[in-house]
């Protein structure tokens, strides 16, 4: 039914039908590429800013369009256009096709319609709510906030809501569509204690489902009461001290720094180049043996879930590293091609106006066998880092500098004081082969995730259990 849904939106208005888009993909070819695939995008975005309760902002976005792509070889032709009638796409294909400049007779492209289960709701995100509900709810996370302690000072509420359809049509064969929903709520707090000192917390979440299901009473309970937790944690925090230690990371959110720091990195376009930390080892040992990294497109509702990838391929679990030994890479169609492997269905594009590279969907690792708290207690003096702010790394060695937002120093096997000024600095690679202890309490973050790319920013998923780092850098502010 999904294609049939998206050729209303892509093909009708128009006047085309899917043998335009072979005669397309067929004249995308006629000078020698070796691939070509058409991909239709549909995006409508909303978003509510409140503070202190007043609307700050409210916008409601709309664009579509379809970006035509032609490979031969390494090289990547790319054009797009916003206007859906064939003519318009007609001359966008003459452009990507530029880079080919043999004439040749091709054989003609042969669609064949995909109708993959879905992982989520093809429902309108915005069915059944109207902007009073939204904002409502707005407001009375607000107060909900401040009523819940008095130190609470200002309060900045968002909603973001989008609803995206897609189409793509490749010279392989595929024809295949997607209706993707995303929801993402969030609150941030400023904290102020007797002294005057402020401090911050935040907190959000969401997925792929509907703001129906935001407006559920109890919702948002649980990212105030967090909001509020992580600023008055830094209001008591003391200086983090500085050197090597053992660190234990948490569960959930945490995993940004495995996304970072170890995912980017099992790309395959960086492989396929040599510039990634873990080229050529597939087979080899790249972790403790306690690690087992998975990227899974195929959670249900799960903010970095895909029923299908940006070029057409079937979302799938893919085992990265087992018990330390990497498996295989994340790949799209162009790098697999390349590198004689098959597409994972990694494939991934910011919009129609993007190409199409390796990226990650949901990606973590699984659970161990321990109890968090054999993990904190194994532990003389160490840091436990329970959420963090941001970071930076360098995929070709992996090299990472993150900042926690909330940490802990751990003394004598007990979490003792919260510490502010915490830094984790180290290289993926090192890191991971210095994990002892994976925990038996794997989590997902709560659906804020968002990854940057040569300019491309995707929504992802990040998960991993409680886990034991035996020495790593800290940089910290205490003299």
């Amino acid at each position: 039914m999904t294609t049939e849904q998206t050729a209303k939106t892509f093909l009708e208005p128009g006047g085309m039908s899917v043998a335009d888009l072979e005669q397309l993909l067929g004249e995308a070819l006629s000078t020698g590429g070796d691939f070509a695939d058409l991909y239709f995008q549909s995006s409508r975005l909303e978003s509510w800013v409140l503070e202190n309760q007043q609307v700050k902002s409210g916008s409601h976005n709309i664009d579509r369009g379809v970006g035509i792509r032609v490979n031969q070889g390494e090289k990547t032709g790319f054009a797009y256009t916003d206007a859906l009638q064939k003519n318009s796409i007609s001359q966008a294909v003459r452009t990507a096709r530029g880079i080919a400049r043999n004439q040749v007779t091709h054989a003609g492209v042969n669609l064949r319609q995909q109708h993959p289960d879905s992982l989520y709701t093809p429902i309108d995100v915005l069915h059944g709510v109207n902007n009073q509900d939204l904002i409502a709810l707005l407001n009375q996370m607000d107060r909900q906030a401040r009523q819940q302690d008095h130190r609470v000072q200002k309060v900045i509420c968002s909603l973001v809501s989008s609803q995206e359809e897609i189409m793509v049509a490749a010279s392989d064969g595929v024809l295949a569509s997607d209706i993707r929903p995303m929801v993402k709520l969030s609150i941030q707090v400023i904290c102020a204690d007797d002294k005057g000192r402020m401090e911050m917390g935040f907190a959000g979440g969401g997925g792929r489902i509907l703001l129906t299901d935001v407006l559920q009473p109890g919702y948002a309970d649980g990212f105030i009461e967090q909001a509020i937790h992580g600023a008055l944690t830094n209001l008591q925090a003391k200086e983090a001290p500085a050197g090597e230690f053992p660190v234990v990371l948490g569960s959930g959110w945490p995993g940004v720094l495995l996304h970072e720091a170890v995912g980017h990195g099992l790309e395959g376009d960086f492989n396929r180049k040599g510039s990634s930390a873990f080229s050529g080892k597939v087979g080899q040992q790249v972790t403790s043996s306690a690690c087992t990294v998975i990227d899974s497109g195929i959670l249900p509702n799960r903010r970095g879930s895909l029923n299908i990838d940006d070029e057409g391929t079937l979302s799938q679990e893919n085992v990265l590293i087992e018990n330390g030994i990497l498996k295989g890479y994340m790949q799209d169609k162009l790098n697999a091609r390349l590198m004689g492997v098959p597409t994972t269905g990694n494939g991934r594009r910011e919009s129609f106006a993007h190409l199409p590279m390796p990226r990650m969907t949901n990606t973590y690792m699984l659970g161990g066998e321990f109890e968090p708290e054999e993990i904190i207690a194994s532990v003389d003096k160490g840091i436990y880092a329970v959420n963090f702010s941001g970071g930076q790394v360098d995929i070709t060695n992996g090299k990472f500098v993150f900042s926690a937002s909330e940490a802990y120093l751990i003394e004598n096997g007990k979490v003792t004081h919260p510490v502010k000024g915490a830094t984790l600095i180290g290289d993926g690679p090192t890191a991971m082969q210095r994990v002892s202890m994976v925990g038996n309490d794997l989590a997902f973050d709560q659906g804020l995730g968002v990854c940057g790319k040569d300019g491309q920013s995707i929504p992802v998923g990040i998960g991993q259990p409680s886990l034991k780092i035996d020495k790593l850098t800290v940089g910290g502010t205490q003299v």
